[in-house]
């Protein structure tokens, strides 16, 4: 069965993007910390290599959704962790605090990254709709909203391609 390969490979490489970001949570929260990059374009680079692995996976996952391979309470778990996954890589943005010259470029994926979880947000909202069989015109918004985030998500990250120094 193709469909429960695709759900365990998904889950392995989420349950690595989780385990690897777990390691923000370790620090403690009373001290104000300052995620430090020297690096930017590497950090830029590692981000937006993370990205496009849940870009890749919850896509696969959505079209698995949508032909029916998996069910949309599946999908929906799958949704929660790769939002949980973008969130904490938006988090570290905000405490990466780059130099002036990277700024521009790091808000704008920063804020594709913003667009990219409400994206994930509204295919659970999908999902949700198709579990609780919603009428067709209600879930044909859906998609197209949808598809709407999504490429104001891909405008901020191409933004930010362009900004980089």
């Amino acid at each position: 069965m193709a469909s429960k390969k695709g759900i365990i490979i998904t889950g392995i490489i989420l349950a690595s993007i989780t385990a690897a970001s777990f390691l923000l949570w370790i620090v403690p929260q009373e001290n104000n910390s300052t995620f430090i990059v020297t690096d930017y374009e590497g950090y830029l680079d590692g981000v937006k290599n993370i990205h496009e692995v849940l870009q890749e996976s919850i896509d696969i996952e959505y079209r698995n959704l949508q032909d029916g391979k998996i069910s949309p309470s599946e999908y929906i778990i799958i949704t929660e962790v790769t939002s949980s996954q973008v969130t904490t890589q938006i988090s570290e943005f905000v405490t990466s605090k780059p130099s002036e010259k990277w700024q521009e470029s790091y808000i704008s994926y920063m804020n594709g990254m913003k667009k990219f979880n409400e994206y994930i947000i509204e295919t659970k909202v999908l999902a949700n709709q198709i579990e609780n069989g919603s009428v067709d015109f209600k879930i044909s918004d859906t998609v197209d909203k949808i598809e709407s985030i999504k490429l104001e998500s891909i405008e901020h990250i191409k933004k930010s391609n362009e900004l980089r120094p």
